[in-house]
C-alpha cells in the first residue's frame, strides 16, 4: 500500500469525501485502530435497510459501546444522511469521535442535511499522485490508465480494461439509477460518454444538449450530478468580476484520466506523445496533481483560466495568498522553444506583477524572456505546492 498524502489529525470527528475506488476504506482501515473503533459499512445493504427502517438502532448501537469505542466509522454516510443529526448530537454530549466517508455529497447537499456545524474537519481522498507513487510512477501509465490504486495495482493491461469499464457501468448502476438521482438513464449515459470527449473544454452547453438530445437546463444539471457525485470540477474562466465570469463558459475535468477514457470508449487506443490528443491528456494529467496536491497540502490556491480566442490562451491562472498571480501554460513536449511561451507572455502584459511557467517533460530548467521553464516536476514545486 502506498503511503498517501493526506493527513488527518485523529484529534477531531472529520469527513472523508472521495470518489469510489479512490481507498477511503482502505485508508481508513489503516489510520484507525480498529479494535477500538465501531463500524457501520452503509455499502452492506441489509444494515441500511434497518438502519432506514429503524432509526433508534444506530444511537442504541452507540450507547451499547461508548465505553468500549473511541471511534465510529460510518462508510458512506450519504446513503442514511438522517444518521449525522445522532453523530451531532453524541458528538456534543459524549466523547466517541466520528470517521465519515462518502463517495457522493449529492444527497448531503440537496437533503439539508446536518453537516455539523465544523465539529468534523473536512477531507477528500483523490487518486494516486506521483508523489505517492514515488519510484513506482510512470508517466505513460497515469497518461493512460489514470491513479485508482486497484488499477495501478495490477500489471495486466486486460485486467485494466476490465476495472475501468466495469467502474464506469458501477458508477451508472449505483451512484445514479440506484440513487434514484435521474429517472431516465439512457439520456446520462449518452451525456457520459459527449461529457468525457470535452474534457478540459469549455462547456458549451447547448451544444452538449443537442449531442445528447436533452434541453439545455438538464444538461446543466447533469453536470451538477457529476460534481456532487465527485466525478469531477469545474475550471472557472477568470474575471475580476465575478458576475461577469458567470457569463463565460467553464471547462470540466473528470477526476480520474482512465475513468475518462473509460467513457470515452478509448482504452484500446495509444495516445501517442507528440500528437494533439497527447497534449489534452498531459493537460489533465498536469492539471489534476496540481489541484489534488493544493487540496492535499492545504494551500488554498485558486484556479481558473482564460481563453481570449483559439490563439489567445492561459491553461492555469492560480491566485496564491501572499505572493504573486502565477500564469501556467502547460505542454506535453520534451524540448521547449520560444514560441511555447508566447502566450504566457502576452497575458503577463495584462496581468502586471505576475509570474510566468511554462510546465513540460523537458529536462532542462531555463528562462525565456520573462517565463521560467521547468519540468513538471520541479514546476509544480516552484509555484508553491511543496510537500509537507
Amino acid at each position: 500500500m502506498y503511503q498517501r498524502l493526506i493527513n488527518i489529525t485523529l484529534l477531531k470527528s472529520f469527513f472523508l469525501f472521495g470518489a469510489r475506488g479512490t481507498g477511503k476504506s482502505t485508508w481508513l482501515q489503516k489510520i484507525l485502530p480498529l479494535e477500538n473503533t465501531l463500524v457501520f459499512d452503509l455499502l452492506d445493504a441489509d444494515l441500511e435497510d434497518r438502519l432506514q427502517r429503524d432509526p433508534s438502532l444506530f444511537s442504541s448501537t452507540l450507547l451499547a459501546n461508548e465505553r468500549s469505542k473511541e471511534w465510529v466509522l460510518i462508510d458512506e454516510i450519504q446513503k442514511v444522511p438522517y444518521l449525522l443529526d445522532e453523530v451531532h448530537r453524541f458528538i456534543e454530549r459524549k466523547k466517541l469521535k466520528f470517521a465519515l466517508s462518502g463517495s457522493s455529497a449529492r444527497k448531503l447537499k440537496r437533503g439539508g442535511a446536518n453537516l455539523l456545524a465544523g465539529r468534523a474537519l473536512l477531507n477528500h481522498l483523490f487518486p494516486l499522485t506521483h508523489r505517492e507513487l514515488g519510484e513506482d510512477f510512470d508517466l505513460s501509465t497515469a497518461i493512460h490508465w489514470g491513479g485508482l490504486p486497484a488499477v495501478i495495482n495490477t500489471t495486466d493491461n486486460d485486467i485494466r480494461k476490465q476495472m475501468l469499464r466495469t467502474y464506469a457501468l458501477t458508477y451508472l448502476n449505483e451512484e445514479i439509477k440506484a440513487e434514484q438521482i435521474v429517472r431516465n438513464l439512457n439520456p446520462f449515459r449518452k451525456f457520459l460518454e459527449v461529457a468525457a470527449q470535452m474534457n478540459g473544454e469549455p462547456v458549451n452547453f447547448s451544444k452538449v444538449a443537442r449531442d445528447v438530445g436533452s434541453d439545455y437546463k438538464t444538461v446543466q444539471n447533469y453536470y451538477q450530478i457529476l460534481e456532487d457525485t465527485l466525478m469531477g470540477f469545474f475550471l472557472e474562466p477568470y474575471h475580476p468580476s465575478v458576475r461577469k465570469r458567470q457569463k463565460h463558459a467553464p471547462k470540466f475535468y473528470f477526476f480520474d484520466i482512465g475513468v475518462t477514457r473509460a467513457l470515452r470508449n478509448v482504452l484500446n487506443e495509444i495516445t501517442e506523445p507528440g500528437s494533439y490528443g497527447y497534449g489534452k491528456v498531459f493537460e489533465h494529467f498536469l492539471i489534476l496533481e496540481i489541484f489534488r496536491l493544493n487540496d492535499y497540502l492545504r494551500k488554498d490556491f485558486q484556479f481558473s483560466f482564460l481563453r481570449l480566442n483559439e490563439q489567445r490562451e492561459i491553461d492555469l491562472i492560480i491566485k496564491r495568498p501572499g505572493e504573486k498571480l502565477a500564469l501556467v501554460e502547460i505542454k506535453s513536449t520534451r524540448e521547449i522553444r520560444r514560441d511555447h511561451v508566447a502566450g504566457v507572455e502576452y497575458f503577463l502584459d495584462i496581468f502586471k506583477g505576475s509570474e510566468g511557467f511554462c510546465l513540460s517533460q523537458d529536462p532542462i530548467a531555463r528562462r525565456i524572456g520573462r517565463v521560467e521553464c521547468l519540468n513538471w516536476i520541479d514546476g509544480i514545486k516552484r509555484i508553491g505546492l511543496n510537500s509537507h
